[in-house]
């Protein structure tokens, strides 16, 4: 996996309508191929009476999988614009599913291709395009006289802080991206003038909204 890279953050569900045709779409974060079919299949089983339920799913891990289905839509007018749009917003880890209810007036190719678009979207979009970051947690531990100048720092900096722990001494929980783990201690050594204990942790991935602000952790 890589060291960043872009989801959305929870499940959801709009409805679209074009020209009396219902077009709900379905989106959903995933890890494994498993948990989209599986999604998928409940979702067809729940909108049986539909006249179609589209789909599309990227997962990329250590390999890449990405599948479609225009489940009779005429081909290419569907699935494939579904998975563009997942493309285009550079997410990954998710399945989209379009449940197309006919409304009695024919679209054609370009009308199809623009509603099951403009539905992924505003699915995607109502489940929040968050980025995933690989991080290390790093312990400090200091004096409080210099807490206030190393907590300065590492705000002007933007180094994310999880926690800070008053006890004897003050103990701050940073989450700092893998790669500038090495040169963030050798600063924090710099600012305290190496008067503080600095340990690296383990990696966790934390989720950052679109602004860069941490949502969980």
């Amino acid at each position: 996996m890589k060291n960043e890279y872009r989801t959305v953050l929870k499940s959801a569900v709009v409805e679209y309508e074009e020209k009396k045709s219902r077009f709900i779409a379905s989106v959903k974060p995933i890890n494994t191929e498993d948990e989209a079919l599986g999604f998928i299949s409940a979702l067809k089983s729940k909108y049986w009476d539909a006249t179609h339920n589209v789909y599309a799913y990227y997962i990329a891990d250590n390999n890449s999988i990405q599948r479609f289905s225009d489940d009779g839509e005429p081909s290419g007018t569907a699935g494939i614009p579904v998975l563009e749009v997942i493309k285009r917003k550079g997410v990954r880890n998710i399945v989209v599913v379009i449940t197309r209810y006919f409304g009695g007036t024919l679209l054609g190719a370009a009308g199809l291709i623009r509603a099951y678009g403009k539905s992924a979207a505003m699915g995607i979009d109502a489940a929040e395009v968050i980025r995933r970051q690989l991080c290390k947690v790093v312990n400090v531990v200091i004096e409080y006289t210099l807490f206030g100048k190393l907590q300065s720092f590492l705000i002007s900096k933007g180094y994310i802080i999880k926690d800070v722990i008053y006890t004897q001494d003050v103990e701050i929980i940073l989450y700092i991206p893998v790669e500038q783990v090495e040169t963030v201690m050798e600063e924090i050594h710099e600012v305290t003038n190496t008067r503080s204990v600095v340990e690296a942790g383990e990696n966790v991935y934390i989720t950052l909204s679109e602004e860069g602000k941490l949502i969980n952790g």
